[in-house]
């Protein structure tokens, strides 16, 4: 059958494309040599990157951080589960996944708040699971960002700096330093309530990074923002993250963020890892239909394995006949399987497509919304599921828009999908 995303789901792909488009100059005809870790076996080689990066491709890279072997239980609740994962030194990382599975536990653990049960974690080469919190070289900026409402904003960055007895002349000169970077030094003597939360936030972050942490961490660090600060807010933190040459953690439910901001995603769930790829490897070539349907928007339609040949699949659906993708797939003739097509790669037209013969399907318009940039159609098929397409509105007026209750025709390229076994 055909699952449905979310709404907060459908704005993440299209507005991924552009937010992902490098930075730099350097980085902009750069392209991803990573191998995808998805079970598909496509190539890694997809999307646009924020820049030349990719350690993890290298056999004699080390990863700076090692969770090797970690279980967390409180109680009998098992939240981390013998979990094993490397980021490397300056990636900035992401942890997604809902609520209750594991990824701030994760970063607790990393900032010494928590123990693990089992398993150790190493930085840069040494064990650190029994290391206290202030002997770790690392950061940890929280969600509340935890302001000192009595202190001014040079007096909150620099308050670690004088717990840590720097020299009264040196804590002066990073704290010119930090609200330089942060973009704030009109700001330095005012209190927390006299800013705005965008201002708050990079106060708070300014704060994290004065002390100079090999690793910042960050929970949620813009979740209190409204939409279009928070927007602007991943770009400044991923410029600052370059700019610094720290390695960044970050834990968010937001796959929009995290799409943004990554180098690698880790997707969770009950305390496992699921997927660890790049943002486009993970949008592009998902492992199974719990990372597909959590990542962006998506198309779910079920079938049966027909015939797998020379890199072509071709299942069996009730609700579209056979479809066929062009994917290096190992599977057997007759077992389950699910074709993901995300909505922006099927096209919509009131014409049965002349030039196509293959994943071709038509329905009736069960529902329209209207996004501005972009329309979506929902398409019930004859079979009674649903398909969604995205369109976008290139054009103010058309001679013929598609409306309710119109009849269409739905079409998809078999390189624009991928099959999953699970």
């Amino acid at each position: 059958m055909v699952t449905k995303g979310t709404a907060a789901k459908k704005a993440a792909p299209r507005k991924t494309a552009a937010k992902a488009a490098p930075r730099k100059a350097a980085a902009a005809s750069a392209r991803s040599k990573a191998k995808s870790e998805a079970s598909s076996g496509q190539p890694g080689k997809v999307g646009p990157v924020r820049r030349t990066f990719a350690p993890w491709n290298d056999p004699a890279a080390k990863p700076f951080i090692l969770y090797e072997n970690i279980t967390k239980r409180f109680g009998d609740f098992v939240a981390v589960d013998d979990l094993t994962l490397g980021i490397y030194e300056r990636e900035f990382f992401s942890l997604l996944g809902p609520s209750g599975c594991g990824k701030t536990t994760l970063l607790r653990m990393l900032a010494g708040f928590e123990t693990p049960t089992e398993g150790r974690i190493l930085l840069d080469g040494q064990d650190i699971s029994t290391v206290p919190p202030y002997r770790r070289p690392v950061n940890m900026m929280f969600q509340s960002y935890a302001l000192f409402p009595h202190m001014s904003v040079a007096d909150n960055i620099a308050f670690g700096l004088k717990q840590d007895k720097m020299p009264k002349g040196e804590i002066a000169d990073r704290v010119d330093e930090m609200l330089k970077l942060v973009k704030l030094e009109p700001f330095k003597t005012r209190k927390p309530h006299q800013l705005s939360g965008g201002q708050r936030q990079r106060v708070a972050l300014a704060r994290s990074i004065a002390k100079r942490p090999k690793v910042l961490l960050l929970d949620e660090p813009l979740g209190a923002l409204d939409k279009k600060l928070r927007e602007q807010t991943q770009f400044e933190l991923t410029d600052l993250q370059q700019q610094l040459g720290l390695t960044f953690l970050i834990v968010t439910h937001d796959q929009e963020e995290a799409m943004t901001v990554s180098d690698r995603i880790a997707v969770m769930n009950q305390g496992n890892i699921i997927q660890v790829s790049t943002p486009a490897e993970m949008y592009e070539y998902p492992n199974s239909r719990y990372v597909a349907d959590f990542i962006g928007d998506i198309n779910l339609i079920e079938g049966t394995i027909a015939s797998v040949s020379r890199g072509k699949v071709t299942v069996e659906t009730a609700d579209a006949g056979k479809l066929v993708v062009n994917q290096d797939l190992k599977a057997d003739k007759g077992q389950k399987a699910w074709i993901a097509i995300r909505p922006e790669k099927v096209r919509i037209a009131l014409k049965k497509p002349a030039a196509r013969t293959d994943n071709v399907m038509s329905g009736e318009v069960w529902d329209i919304g209207y996004l501005g940039d972009v329309s979506t159609y929902h398409v019930k098929l004859p079979a009674g599921s649903t398909v969604k397409a995205l369109q976008t509105n290139a054009t103010r007026l058309i001679e013929r828009p598609i409306t309710w209750e119109d009849q269409a025709w739905l079409s998809f390229s078999p390189d624009g999908a991928v099959v999953l076994l699970s």
